[in-house]
């Protein structure tokens, strides 16, 4: 079953109903490709999600085929994320990409 609550934190919301995603509350224009990977890793997030996966689903390529499609998409998805694209949207090495939530910087109490 696919998930259709919208992924909402104090930054992003992605409404996968209505194909649409907010950057602070503000509209940003995503391609469908863009929008279907915003979709994939927000719908795992926390979670990495191979190269291989992505390719496969997003634009069904074999894992035989070599591109660098997915790189200069996700290199686009964060700069129209702003100044959080890369801190929602984390490389791992060798693997893949990982969606991470939004988490405010925490204050720390000193005891005297």
């Amino acid at each position: 079953m696919v998930n259709t609550s919208p992924y909402r934190d104090e930054h992003c919301q992605v409404d996968f109903q209505n194909h649409a995603a907010f950057v602070d509350s503000q509209p940003t224009t995503l391609t469908r490709k863009e929008f279907e990977l915003l979709a994939t890793l927000a719908t795992n997030a926390g979670e990495i999600v191979p190269r291989d996966v992505l390719l496969k689903d997003i634009w069904g390529y074999s894992t035989e085929i070599r591109t660098r499609t997915l790189d200069v998409h996700i290199r686009r998805l964060r700069k129209k994320l702003g100044q959080y694209g890369d801190k929602y949207i984390e490389t791992i090495f060798g693997v893949g990409y990982r969606f991470q939530p939004y988490r405010a910087p925490r204050a720390f109490l000193h005891v005297a």
